[in-house]
């Protein structure tokens, strides 16, 4: 009995001829107004794109969710607000951006970023940041008369990182002494970086260095070898930033196409 019964469900659902009982198909029924089931699934949707896991709880909310929706939706119609023109402002406006979302999606799926363009990337990224890396020190001062005279402070035997973390007007490497951490030397302006790889380790300058941001004292602490991350490391950096740019410039496209009067 059981067998013939499994085979007849079985073949009734391959003609299609099962249907589900309406109560099955909504999540509740509010005021006697059926509340689809569908709605709970688009918004759960939302909730995984972004990241969050479905969980019972979260399940749970989501019902919740969608019949205070419904709730607050009859109340506002029967309140005539469907009427408004401001209702049809905002309704306009989410249309535009579920539709101009959706073009979006469709475009990243169809140009998906391959991993040549990646490694091609990647291998722009190491060719401009080879080479060596510096950790300098520097205080920052207004004037060039308060540069010479610091300076001439160190070179007596007052401590560089005492003189930085009271008198230089860089806030952030002043805390540190004076502590730039490593960087490749193109990363600076230009007369910064010019005086910086003439400099030998434990050096500082003899003269004070004069940029757009004031008096520079600067002193070399060490070099090494450029430490890169590897491709693995930064790849999904890599997609997102050229995914990013892929969708500006077909966004530009599109507008250059555009005729507008």
């Amino acid at each position: 009995m059981k067998k013939k019964l499994m085979s007849g469900l079985v073949a009734a659902a391959l003609l299609g001829t099962v249907v589900l009982p309406a109560s099955a198909q909504n999540l509740a029924i509010v005021n006697g107004k059926p509340v689809p089931s569908a709605r709970a699934d688009a918004l759960k949707q939302q909730v995984e794109r972004s990241g969050r896991p479905i969980t019972p709880e979260v399940e749970g909310q989501i019902k919740e969710e969608v019949i205070a929706r419904e709730i607050f939706m009859q109340e506002a119609k029967k309140r005539g607000l469907e009427g408004s023109a401001e209702y049809k402002n905002q309704l306009e406006l989410a249309r535009q951006t579920i539709l101009i979302r959706s073009l979006f999606e469709e475009y990243q799926k169809k140009n998906p970023v391959t991993d040549a363009e990646i490694q091609a990337e990647y291998d722009k990224f190491v060719a401009a940041n080879s080479g060596k890396e510096y950790k300098a020190s520097h205080i920052l001062v207004e004037s060039e008369d308060q540069a010479k005279s610091i300076i001439a402070q160190v070179n007596k035997g007052a401590k560089f990182e005492e003189i930085a973390k009271k008198e230089s007007k860089d806030p952030g490497s002043g805390a540190k002494g004076g502590d730039l951490d490593w960087a490749n030397p193109s990363n600076y302006v230009a007369e910064f970086t010019e005086a910086l790889v003439k400099l030998k380790k434990g050096e500082m300058t003899a003269v004070p260095v004069k940029s757009q941001f004031g008096w520079h004292i600067i002193r070399l602490d060490d070099t090494r070898d450029a430490q890169l991350p590897k491709l693995d490391e930064v790849k999904p950096q890599i997609a997102q930033q050229l995914q990013q740019q892929k969708l500006a410039k077909f966004q530009e496209d599109l507008r250059t196409k555009a005729k507008v009067q």
